[in-house]
């Protein structure tokens, strides 16, 4: 699944077509934060989560320290993911949405683990997600991806730590004889 998987940058032509992914197969409340209003894909909730994205282009060396991907499956969008600077510059704060076709088929798992090697690429020692029990689709690509999960005592939430994989150092240029 992981060759058929992809985690690419959010640039202008990706967030329209993220945008017509969420518009289409996720209700907004999954995939950005509250924006007042009726309820539904409304022409400022529309705005708000191009806003959102286009806040972040900037990647972790930017004002919010955070980046955006758009999870491919087959080169098709079908979902987003973040990662955001936490507790310093070594912990990462990671985050996905999937359109509600794509779920529950091994995607989440992937574009995880593709997400712990940016991270390692970007020099975290730790990645750290938040999810509630009843999640169990996250749940699962959190252990899968070798989470150690910790319950919440006051809440439904869980707190999950991952470790990126070490990155190998990159290998030196080779010359053709």
């Amino acid at each position: 699944m992981v060759d058929r998987v992809k985690v690419l940058r959010v640039d202008g032509e990706r967030l329209e077509e993220l945008l017509a992914v969420a518009v289409e197969d996720a209700a907004p409340e999954e995939v950005m934060p509250p924006v007042v209003g009726p309820p539904g894909w409304t022409t400022e909730r529309q705005e708000a989560f191009r806003d959102w994205h286009r806040a972040r282009r900037s990647g972790l060396a930017g004002p919010l320290r955070e980046s955006t991907f758009a999870i491919t499956h087959d080169g098709r969008i079908v979902g987003s993911a973040r990662l955001a600077l936490r507790a310093g510059h070594d912990v990462l704060e990671t985050g996905m949405w999937l359109g509600r076709s794509h779920r529950g088929r091994g995607i989440g798992t992937a574009a995880l683990r593709l997400l712990l090697d940016e991270a390692a690429r970007a020099g975290a020692r730790a990645v750290v997600a938040d999810t509630e029990a009843h999640n169990t689709a996250a749940l699962g690509a959190l252990r899968r991806n070798g989470a150690t999960l910790v319950t919440s005592r006051e809440t439904a939430g869980i707190h999950a730590e991952l470790a990126p994989k070490k990155m190998p150092p990159p290998s030196p240029p080779t010359t053709n004889p």
